[in-house]
């Protein structure tokens, strides 16, 4: 990775209130001012480069990692997220679930810099009118949810991500079956299986496979919520995109992002290869595959957050922060389930009766 320079904070220069960026605008924006005009962030998404992977993970510089500024880190002792944030802030509570156990947490190791960022552009306005709509959308939900999960709870953070790329080839061979028919002595068709051998190959390029490092959000939320645009919309990292955000640090290292990603891609050409395999059945696929221009990044992407609690349990609404999809968990209502339960059963006995006549 390129190393990096950025300004550890963006004053206004009118009244040297510090600057935050701001989804709406496209920009850092004094609270009190307004935008800041001086306030210059690389948005060259060409910019933004691939590192090679094998080299990384065999060693990695010093002076590509850190987050080039100064930032506090605390961590969770309820969900074991790890919070990073401007050392002005104070944290009460955990952005991600609320719980006040809260400790300072001292980096042992200087976290991977991040290559690049995809600045939020959703504004919080916009977020807010989309989770109500999502609360009505939910007719199983608890009439009482849009009151409970109160949207002035959001939080928009920055999450970690792993993005891979690579090329691969892969052979493959496997039985193919052809169905047949024939008819047994009383008349009644049989279905038989005539087995081939077959085989082929195919080539394939993985470009930006999102791996998620976040302990802090449920992953079925964030699988909800993607697809994100990260080969065209990414820029260069800058410190200044994350002025005013709270950022969760890494807890999936590198090493174990890769090993995730190689499953994935393995799992996604055996799919595509048993694609290939012709007839109408087939067995004993087996699949070997090269892998080439191996790359990785590390990117942080902007996801918004609620969490809210409903009886005793915890929930969570994620909204994309570039996209503005929604994807969220909510409780059920048993007096619901129970109406629609008992009018179907009513329907079908009102058809059973009606049958039998």
């Amino acid at each position: 990775m390129s190393e990096i320079t950025a300004l550890k904070k963006f004053n206004c220069t009118a009244c040297g209130a510090e600057a935050v960026w701001t989804p709406s605008k496209q920009t850092l924006v004094c609270p009190y001012c307004g935008p800041v005009a001086n306030a210059e962030l690389n948005k060259d998404t060409a910019a933004v480069r691939e590192n090679d992977l094998l080299k990384a993970l065999r060693s990695l510089p010093e002076d590509e990692q850190g987050w080039n500024t100064e930032r506090k880190t605390v961590k969770c002792q309820s969900c074991q997220a790890i919070s990073v944030f401007d050392p002005t802030r104070v944290a009460q509570r955990c952005d991600f679930c609320g719980s006040p156990s809260l400790i300072a947490q001292d980096d042992i190791k200087a976290p991977v810099r991040p290559e690049a960022v995809l600045p939020f552009v959703v504004p919080d306005t916009k977020v807010r009118e989309s989770i109500r709509q999502w609360y009505g959308s939910h007719w199983f939900a608890p009439n009482a949810l849009g009151s409970k999960a109160l949207t002035d709870t959001l939080h928009g953070l920055y999450l970690p991500y792993w993005t891979f790329d690579a090329s691969v080839y892969a052979q493959w061979e496997a039985e193919a079956g052809y169905y047949y028919y024939t008819r047994d002595s009383q008349g009644r068709q049989e279905r038989h299986v005539r087995w081939e051998h077959a085989s082929g190959e195919l080539e394939h390029f993985f470009d930006d496979l999102l791996v998620p490092a976040s302990r802090g959000v449920h992953p079925k939320l964030l699988e909800g919520v993607s697809p994100f645009p990260t080969t065209d919309s990414l820029v260069p990292y800058d410190p200044g995109y994350l002025t005013g955000w709270v950022v969760e640090q890494y807890q999936i290292n590198l090493e174990a992002a890769a090993h995730a990603s190689h499953e994935s891609m393995e799992e996604t050409i055996a799919s595509m290869c048993s694609r290939q395999v012709p007839g109408d059945t087939q067995r004993g696929l087996r699949v070997s595959t090269q892998y080439s221009g191996q790359t990785f990044k590390h990117v942080l992407l902007p996801v918004w957050l609620l969490t809210y609690t409903y009886g005793s349990k915890s929930y969570q609404v994620t909204v994309n922060g570039a996209t503005g999809k929604v994807s969220g968990e909510y409780p059920l209502s048993w007096v619901k389930i129970m109406i629609v339960t008992v009018l179907v059963l009513i329907a079908l006995g009102i058809l059973l009766a009606n049958s039998g006549n």
